[in-house]
């Protein structure tokens, strides 16, 4: 939950909690995930990122790398997607076969494409998160990364789940 809360946090406690204190908060997010949840490899690594950005804010006393934080989520998630592509199964391939090992070779090329898509939406995501971390009022950066950017990844999930319905029906009709 805090995680989902970040930015507006940063954005609230901006101009009245030192960096520093923010940076805390990201600190006991980040050590409870990584002590009470079983998480994988990769969100480890997230999580490490996380606790070197909150090191660097607290050494520097600087609010720019707690504002790194979602550039770096995005690019954790644009490795992990960007490099299934090249070692399959996919990311999403992954996901679809969680809920039953049978892939026609349709949706192995669907999942391919789809894998393909949220690579386009990280690197887009995070850019714009970097823009507005480094250039844009503290306001301006909350809103993008706190709300702007999780309508965008429901509205692509949305836009997915109808165009993989269309062709389902395509393939099985």
């Amino acid at each position: 939950m805090i995680t989902l809360l970040y930015p507006l946090l940063i954005w609230f406690g901006h101009d009245r909690i030192e960096p520093r204190a923010l940076a805390m908060v990201l600190i006991a997010a980040a050590l409870t995930r990584l002590l009470l949840l079983k998480i994988s490899g990769v969100a480890r690594l997230g999580l490490l990122i996380a606790l070197a950005l909150a090191a660097a804010a607290i050494w520097h006393n600087a609010l720019l790398p707690l504002k790194l934080y979602p550039v770096a989520v995005n690019a954790a998630f644009l490795g992990v997607f960007g490099y299934s592509l090249l070692a399959p199964p996919t990311a999403i391939e992954r996901i679809a076969r969680g809920r039953g090992p049978a892939l026609p070779p349709f949706a192995v090329a669907y999942t391919r494409r789809v894998t393909q898509v949220w690579c386009g939406f990280f690197a887009l995501n995070g850019g714009i998160a970097l823009a507005t971390a480094l250039w844009a009022p503290a306001a301006v950066w909350s809103l993008y990364t706190g709300v702007v950017s999780y309508v965008l990844m429901g509205l692509l999930l949305a836009i997915e789940y109808l165009v993989r319905i269309q062709v389902k029906k395509r393939h099985h009709a």
